[in-house]
């Protein structure tokens, strides 16, 4: 099915994004892969994808004024995706590399899984969901999907809809009106994974 509009994948020179757009391209969306803040004002929905460290991603996009583009993006009611990372990011703050500080466009606090499990937490782990789901979620609830991860953000965040375990319970997934976020890796979760990107750009 032809897709109107396009996906601005947000490059924040943290990592490689071939197999974020790959995912992309594969569920029908037209991929603008970019750093340029104008890019991501005027696309239809942006992704803020999963690679490399809190402070680092966080940092990058503020000097490129990004920060502001994904705020401009997600006020004008655009759908904007984070994936892994790109979940943490949206928090106040954070635990990595002693101390970290987010976009703060949700409150919270990304905290380090427990000690007594295996760090990072790599491979396949079910979600579950949490109260009323919204349809980007819904079919998710009870699937297994890919995480690569050390650090995640709260289970009790308010706008919470999948939640994981690995030490203890922690947000997998979550939604506040056009802002979708996920700590897993949706392009490394086979057909699971790509019917969720499939969902996003048609919502």
């Amino acid at each position: 099915m032809s897709l109107a509009g396009t996906v601005a994948l947000v490059d924040y020179g943290a990592g490689n994004l071939r197999s974020v757009e790959n995912a992309l391209r594969e569920v029908g969306a037209a991929v603008i892969v970019t750093h340029d803040p104008e890019a991501v004002r005027r696309a239809d929905r942006v992704v803020v994808p999963g690679q490399g460290a809190m402070p680092a991603c966080a940092d990058a996009m503020r000097r490129s004024g990004v920060e502001a583009a994904l705020r401009e993006a997600i006020g004008r009611g655009a759908p904007v995706l984070g994936i892994c990372v790109g979940l943490q990011i949206l928090f106040e703050d954070g635990e990595e590399a002693g101390g970290s500080r987010g976009l703060g466009i949700l409150r919270g606090t990304i905290r380090r899984l427990p000690a007594g499990v295996k760090l990072p937490h790599i491979g396949w782990s079910p979600v579950r969901g949490r109260g009323a789901l919204h349809p980007l979620f819904a079919p998710l609830d009870g699937q297994y999907v890919y995480f690569a991860h050390s650090y995640a953000a709260p289970a009790e965040a308010p706008e919470t809809q999948l939640l994981a375990e690995h030490g203890r319970p922690y947000c997998a997934g979550l939604v506040r009106e056009n802002l979708f976020a996920v700590q897993f890796h949706p392009e490394k979760s086979q057909r699971v994974g790509l019917g969720f990107l499939r969902r996003f750009v048609e919502v």
